[in-house]
């Protein structure tokens, strides 16, 4: 009996982990796909404001815009959403190469 308890414990656990694990992706793929939209406003390749387009993008994606900041092409974003009870937040920044 102690030995299957551990076993459902210790799959519990892993299971958990291997969640989390697929949010963060998850989390950090809305941040990319925020930040690149931003630019692309920033640019002028899609109408609209840069931060209003990555907010957009952000909601699609099930996250929220924490935070959005210009400089010149270059867009930087951060995303947050929750993961249970706790709060996560992945950042990403996207524009034209150096």
């Amino acid at each position: 009996v102690g030995i299957v308890a551990c076993t459902a414990a210790l799959a519990v656990g892993l299971a958990q982990v291997a969640g989390a694990a697929v949010f963060s992706q998850q989390l950090a793929g809305a941040a990319d796909a925020a930040a690149l939209a931003a630019a692309d406003a920033a640019s002028g390749a899609v109408t609209g404001g840069p931060c209003e387009r990555a907010a957009e993008v952000a909601a699609a994606s099930g996250t929220e815009l924490a935070t959005c900041d210009l400089d010149g092409l270059i867009a930087t974003v951060s995303v947050s959403a929750s993961f249970g009870p706790i709060a996560a937040t992945a950042a990403a920044r996207a524009g034209p190469p150096p």
